[in-house]
């Protein structure tokens, strides 16, 4: 991850074996090669188990030793997650590895017999080509608290989206069945509108319930702000209600099963949240990180669990490349075109780090002075989407700055880098 490019290009030597895979679900194919491009044996199908990642090792090992190559270095793209099982092997083994971007296959695969035709063995020498340039990647695959980290997020994610579901379907219930509940309760999902619900009643059938009754039930769920003023001006609205009857006993059944998957889903999101808390306890200088306005735990166990371990990053600029938001330009002669992020990288860390900035810029002073810098500035102000691009890359920085060298956040230091308030410091 850390190496460049002509550091890549001399790790191949003359005593280089070269093998490249292309990847399958099933069945992933193999060539191998030396720093020239010369092919060695025929091409290898093996299957994605054990059993066949034994026979793929065991292939370009007698490659190896028949030509006399010291070291060898498999390169893959990385299809899907089905590549992940076969690096995990190969890191096992010590054996050296790295991924190729599978747009560089797609856009080189012409160069050797100008044909755009597309096979397993035509791209497994692909493959071997780039990894030869140096065109490849060494992943970092998260191992411990990051590994940990990662799978955590992934279930908060699953978690979460089901959770909108059942959010979305409770909604679609009350829209049909009792369309009046929300003018009563202005959000189902407190305390008290649950406990109503979970009663389980259609609006002609909660008129029959006496108001000591309905009080009490709700009481065991709030204690205080609620009254026999709530309770009539809900049956007020259940007998004027234009909500359906019919189906009432499996509509009944759908509300019960719905308020029962949102109650587990609660609970999950709680337990993964201690979890969550227990972790970044193990990751040194988090709690600076926490003691930034505007950042929260999820933010930043979800920047962690994308990122990984900080201190495999010799520069800011990595994670940057990294969650695609540094800059492309489209300039020939005289034209200059215009100047936007490359979008490549994880898209859920861009997406993340987006999303971060918005209450930073609200709640951070800092944050908030550099975007009005950003976009008031008499040169060249930004756009606010401009600006807000910028301040992610600021925040990157600081990120990396805290998390790998142990800094101390600071929002009147931030905020002396800031021109306007250097001038206005030195006017006073």
């Amino acid at each position: 991850m850390n190496s460049t490019q002509n550091e890549r290009i001399n790790q191949i030597t003359s005593t280089t074996l070269i093998v490249g895979v292309d990847i399958a679900k099933f069945k992933h194919v193999a060539r191998a090669q030396d720093y020239r491009g010369v092919e060695f044996g025929k091409p290898i199908t093996f299957e994605n188990n054990h059993e066949g990642f034994k026979l793929f090792v065991s292939w370009f090992h007698k490659i190896s030793k028949e030509r006399g190559f010291q070291d060898v270095i498999v390169g893959m793209e990385p299809t899907g997650h089905y590549w992940l099982n076969l690096a995990q092997f190969l890191r096992n083994k010590e054996i050296m590895y790295g991924v190729v971007n599978p747009l560089h296959v797609k856009k080189s695969k012409e160069l050797d017999d100008n044909s755009p035709t597309k096979n397993d063995i035509k791209d497994a020498k692909v493959i071997a080509q780039l990894v030869k340039d140096g065109r490849y990647a060494v992943p970092s695959l998260p191992q411990g608290v990051y590994a940990e980290l990662r799978e955590a997020m992934k279930i908060r994610d699953h978690l979460t989206t089901d959770l909108c579901v059942v959010q979305a379907r409770v909604h679609n219930w009350l829209d049909r069945y009792f369309p009046e509940f929300l003018t009563v309760f202005k959000d189902w999902e407190c305390k008290s509108a649950v406990q109503m619900l979970s009663l389980n009643l259609l609006p002609h059938e909660l008129i029959s319930i006496s108001d000591e009754e309905l009080l009490q039930h709700l009481r065991e769920a709030a204690k205080r702000g609620l009254g026999l003023g709530r309770i009539k001006k809900l049956k007020e609205a259940a007998m004027c209600s234009v909500g359906i009857q019919q189906g009432s006993e499996l509509a009944k059944m759908e509300l019960k099963l719905l308020l029962t998957q949102y109650e587990w889903l609660q609970n999950k999101l709680e337990d993964l949240g201690a979890k969550l808390d227990e972790l970044l306890l193990q990751i040194p200088h988090v709690q600076q990180v926490l003691a930034m306005k505007g950042i929260g735990r999820d933010t930043i166990a979800g920047f962690l669990a994308e990122v990984g371990d900080i201190r495999k990053y010799r520069h800011p600029k990595q994670i940057t490349k990294l969650a695609g938001l540094n800059l492309k330009t489209n300039s020939s002669g005289t034209h200059t075109g215009q100047t936007r992020i490359t979008k490549r990288g994880r898209k859920r860390l861009r997406a993340l780090l987006f999303r971060v900035i918005m209450p930073l810029v609200a709640k951070n002073a800092a944050f908030r002075a550099l975007h009005e810098y950003y976009t008031k500035r008499a040169k060249n102000p930004l756009k606010k989407m401009q600006s807000l691009i910028a301040l992610c890359n600021k925040l990157i920085r600081i990120l990396f700055g805290i998390l790998k060298k142990g800094h101390e956040f600071s929002e009147d230091k931030m905020m002396q880098d800031i021109p306007r308030c250097v001038e206005l410091t030195q006017a006073a």
